[in-house]
């Protein structure tokens, strides 16, 4: 199926892009389009204007500045895997196919917010942080405070997110995924990162409609205690046709103990 009609713009700089959102509210900001196109071509969205930040150089790369490596957010998936970040390589690597890696921005992935996505569990174990330029200027935003629900993060209209900031500092890092056999997407998939202090952060997505943390793994691991099981409630995690509420809980409790034997 073919898209409806929309307009397309192009920007050069974050700056130019901030104004071309300010003129037009309606316009939605696409960088690699591996989750908008799709969408649009099956008519599930049907913006009536596209803004390309593809071409924005300042916000590609990934550079070290003190106790943060800090990530562009046009960087895509491919350049990840290949960087030297903690546990983003081996998230990046789960992420679709070698196409999507290399077309794909990381930026473009955790403001999406999809409630099956890799990044976001790991952002939240990590602790990042999101740079987000808008009209008022630049705020930070805690990863914590980034997943609002499905399909929704922090970033408002007329923002941008600009780069992301990663601790360098992490002793070790593990990823465990349960995925769909098709898409790729996680069903189930728990990140555990033991931090610059030796603490035990962790998260999972795919079962609800966004990532969490897992404080209940947090606090075992941190005082010492066995993975366990019951790290989650069925009641508060999402049934399909994939799994049932019931077999995603169970599925974070295996896989946070894989997880967990990895730090």
């Amino acid at each position: 199926m073919y898209p409806a009609n929309f307009d397309y713009q192009k920007a050069t700089s974050v700056a130019e892009a901030l104004a071309m959102m300010a003129a037009n509210p309606d316009v939605k900001v696409i960088a690699g389009g591996h989750s908008l196109l799709p969408a649009m071509k099956l008519r599930l969205a049907q913006p009536p204007a596209l803004l390309d930040v593809w071409g924005i150089e300042e916000l590609k790369g990934i550079r070290r500045e003190g106790d943060w490596f800090v990530v562009g957010a046009m960087t895509t998936h491919a350049d990840v895997l290949r960087s030297d970040l903690p546990l983003f390589p081996e998230v990046a690597y789960e992420v679709g196919d070698p196409m999507v890696r290399n077309r794909g921005t990381i930026g473009g992935s955790l403001a999406h917010a999809d409630p099956s996505a890799d990044y976001p569990a790991a952002a939240l174990a990590l602790g990042a942080e999101f740079v987000i330029r808008g009209p008022q200027g630049e705020r930070v935003v805690p990863a914590d405070q980034m997943f609002l629900g499905m399909f929704e993060s922090a970033v408002q209209p007329g923002e941008l997110l600009t780069h992301i900031r990663i601790p360098a500092t992490v002793q070790a890092s593990a990823y465990e995924k349960f995925k769909h056999p098709a898409s790729h997407y996680a069903i189930v998939g728990v990140a555990v990162v033991r931090d610059a202090n030796g603490q035990i952060r962790a998260a999972y997505t795919g079962a609800g409609e966004k990532a969490e943390r897992l404080p209940t793994l947090e606090e075992r691991l941190n005082s010492g205690q066995p993975v366990g099981t019951g790290l989650v409630d069925p009641g508060n995690l999402l049934g399909d046709r994939f799994a049932s509420p019931e077999y995603r809980a169970h599925l974070v409790d295996v896989l946070a103990e894989r997880a967990a034997a990895r730090v």
